[in-house]
């Protein structure tokens, strides 16, 4: 039975959520204000109509929208997409009795992304690139996306080449590709075996197709040329499908705001430092301490560290944080910390920072919900929560980035 409701408000997901005959009903595509009819299944709403749209709704820029699961949220306008997720970072403060200015610091404009990971499989009439569709295994091309850098867009007939050569008949490829200063970087697993033959076919690949570098399942098939990136003054070439921020105007903005807070520090220890996104930069400045779990990023930060000019002191150390966070009495030698950890927070690192002495602290963080809860541990030991900057690099998706001060 059809079943006509209004939308109050965006989950944090993406979809609206409207009032239904039992409880809760979440629904695709809708946005707040919109009265909405469909057939309620469960939490969710199917078979939407939107009978009275909202004001912020527009016609998605790009041709894929409606099949392809890479973007959630192409109908709505930026202002309503901005205000939503500084809304989703107060209500995760919020939750945890916290409070502090929230703004828009930077939105990631279209077509930006450096790295995506696509994902490939042979076809009887040849080979399929692309995005898997919405809560779907099925792959939907995307030759005109809009959420791509045209650079990785341009290099899909690369990847089929790759596929049709080295995906077994009922195997899916992951293609996980970063555009660099020196061209495309290809990364690809669930492939054949790399025996001597496939080598050489791939190896012809990417010199068809210009690749600068291309790895195999771990192994580097071939670099024709190292697939730079620039941390600040320094060129850094990262590891096969190692992490990197996801939009160069994203890092830029995360960069600055760390820059700005950080003004003033001498002697500084970067958790969770990657291949250099914020240790290199602030190194121009201040004596740097780089701790990270992975040996091979740590070894990058440090090549691009020693080519660079002008830098100040920059120490590494490989360590598990989450296992063998650094203590409190290791960190009492410094006068900053930033910290950026993967989603699940850093629970164990915070507490040893509660714990120390150290009196500021940068937090850059990927999950408002965990974010919220190592702020609150650290306001418990004595932190005051500063203005919180959001950067927005994941365009039309429900991912939110931010940068928060905290003193003690």
């Amino acid at each position: 039975m059809t079943f006509t409701t209004t939308v109050e408000h965006l989950g944090h997901l993406g979809d609206g959520i409207a009032p239904g005959p039992d409880g809760t009903l979440f629904v695709p595509g809708a946005l707040p204000g919109e009265t909405v009819s469909g057939i309620p299944d469960g939490e969710r709403l199917r078979e939407v109509r939107i009978v009275t749209p909202s004001p912020d709704r527009i016609r998605p820029p790009c041709r894929h929208f409606k099949s392809c699961g890479g973007c959630t949220l192409q109908h709505a306008t930026d202002a309503l997409l901005a205000d939503w997720k500084v809304a989703i970072v107060r209500q995760a403060l919020g939750a945890q009795q916290l409070d502090a200015p929230v703004t828009m610091a930077a939105v990631s404009p279209p077509r930006s992304r450096r790295r995506a990971v696509l994902a490939g499989r042979r076809t009887k009439k040849g080979a399929i690139v692309g995005l898997h569709g919405r809560a779907s295994g099925t792959i939907v091309e995307i030759p005109d996306c809009q959420l791509l850098h045209p650079d990785l867009v341009a290099a899909i007939p690369a990847l089929q080449a790759l596929v049709l050569a080295g995906a077994s008949r009922k195997g899916e490829l992951a293609l996980a590709l970063s555009r660099s200063e020196t061209g495309v970087d290809v990364a690809v697993t669930g492939g054949k075996p790399l025996d001597a033959a496939l080598q050489v076919a791939l190896a012809d690949i990417a010199r068809a197709h210009d690749l600068a570098r291309l790895t195999w399942d771990g192994d580097t098939v071939v670099t024709r040329r190292a697939p730079a990136q620039r941390f600040g003054p320094a060129q850094v070439v990262p590891p096969a499908g190692a992490f990197l921020q996801a939009t160069e105007g994203g890092q830029r903005a995360l960069v600055a705001q760390v820059l700005r807070l950080a003004e003033g520090a001498k002697n500084v220890v970067d958790l969770f430092a990657g291949c250099g996104t914020f240790s290199l930069p602030m190194a121009a400045t201040a004596r740097v301490h780089a701790v990270e779990g992975d040996a091979t990023m740590l070894a990058a930060l440090d090549r691009g560290w020693r080519h660079a000019s002008g830098l100040k002191p920059l120490t590494t150390e490989t360590r598990d944080l989450f296992r063998r966070p650094l203590l409190g009495g290791e960190l009492d030698a410094f006068d900053l910390a930033v910290i950026d950890p993967p989603r699940a927070g850093a629970s164990a690192q915070v507490a040893e920072l509660a714990s120390s002495a150290i009196s500021r602290i940068m937090h850059v963080s990927c999950n408002p919900a965990t974010f919220a809860r190592d702020a609150r541990s650290l306001a418990d030991a004595g932190f005051t929560l500063g203005p919180v900057a959001v950067v927005d690099q994941f365009r039309w998706s429900p991912h939110v980035e931010l940068v928060a001060e905290l003193r003690r």
